[in-house]
């Protein structure tokens, strides 16, 4: 028989201890003002007179601009997240703990990485704050309203924005971005552990239950950015660029996680968790021929791009 909410939540709960405390030991103490070179920095024009922004400002290439705008403006919704998983979870005990040292350690990466934007000059700060705005007046509606469901999404998108985080430093070609976008991947990957250390007692609490959550979540993932206007366009030149593209997302985000939970080996399903094991197989399959065909037209495209040159 299935858990329901209530008791997944309290026979979890033991986990969330051990694993906050976990955390806690390895998560490292760093200071955003450290990252940012302040004595770039000049006063934009507007009410003090400075100097109007200008792309020339910056040598960020375009798609690393692109890819820090998406990732700022994703953490940008922190509040509707913290709505969301404080709703889901509660704000008592080692849940609630939890939630609000998350909530702070992602704040951090929203001022980090705004800092660094305006200091550098490396996106024009008017059309920053007007598609911050925009965001987050359309605020995030957590599309798994079930614990497992949740749990299996985090520890999926945590990967994945750990992964973004460190190859949009690398685009940027700049040390102190790359640094930078370094230690925010750092924390993604501790709020990664967490989530998937959650889901594996799961799985071991209720196995088809976390089975079917992990099967639906894969089947229908999205990131949590995907409202931010002109997310297509911008996800397409990401992938494009090799910063974050269908192969990356399902080998090196999906495949190690559900290797970790031994999806593919466990011998307790049965009944709706078998069928879910099955799509979720066909899933992957599919994902590996997209993954394949994104990868033959961005060759293509690549050639053509050198031959005009």
């Amino acid at each position: 028989m299935s858990l329901d909410q209530t008791a997944l939540l309290i026979e979890l709960e033991p986990v969330v201890a051990k694993n906050l405390d976990r955390h806690l030991s390895l998560a490292k103490e760093w200071f955003p003002h450290e990252y940012v070179p302040w004595s770039e920095g000049r006063t934009f024009d507007g009410l003090l007179g400075g100097e109007p922004w200008t792309p020339a400002d910056s040598p960020l290439p375009d798609v690393a601009r692109t890819a820090l705008i998406v990732n700022l403006l994703t953490e940008d919704n922190l509040p509707s997240y913290h709505h969301e998983i404080a709703t889901l979870f509660g704000r008592d005990g080692a849940w609630g703990t939890w939630v609000h040292r998350w909530t702070a350690e992602e704040g951090r990466h929203g001022i980090a990485l705004r800092d660094y934007l305006t200091v550098t000059r490396a996106v024009d700060p008017t059309a920053l704050e007007r598609a911050r705005m925009t965001h987050m007046e359309s605020g995030y509606t957590n599309a798994h309203d079930e614990i497992l469901h949740s749990i299996a999404y985090v520890a999926f998108q945590e990967l994945a924005t750990r992964i973004s985080h460190r190859n949009t430093g690398k685009a940027t070609g700049d040390p102190i971005a790359e640094q930078l976008l370094a230690r925010v991947a750092a924390d993604e990957n501790l709020h990664m552990v967490f989530y998937r250390n959650l889901l594996a007692a799961a799985f071991d609490l209720d196995p088809n239950q976390s089975m079917r959550a992990v099967t639906d979540v894969v089947a229908n993932f999205e990131m949590p950015g995907a409202n931010i206007d002109g997310f297509g366009r911008k996800a397409l030149s990401i992938a494009l660029a090799g910063i974050y593209d269908l192969r990356q997302h399902r080998d090196e985000v999906l495949q190690p996680v559900l290797r970790q939970w031994n999806v593919f080996g466990r011998t307790d399903l049965d009944g709706d968790g078998e069928k879910a094991r099955d799509e979720l197989a066909l899933h992957m399959d599919e994902l590996e021929a997209q993954a394949v065909r994104f990868e033959e037209k961005r060759e293509a495209r690549r050639l053509r791009q050198e031959r005009k040159a």
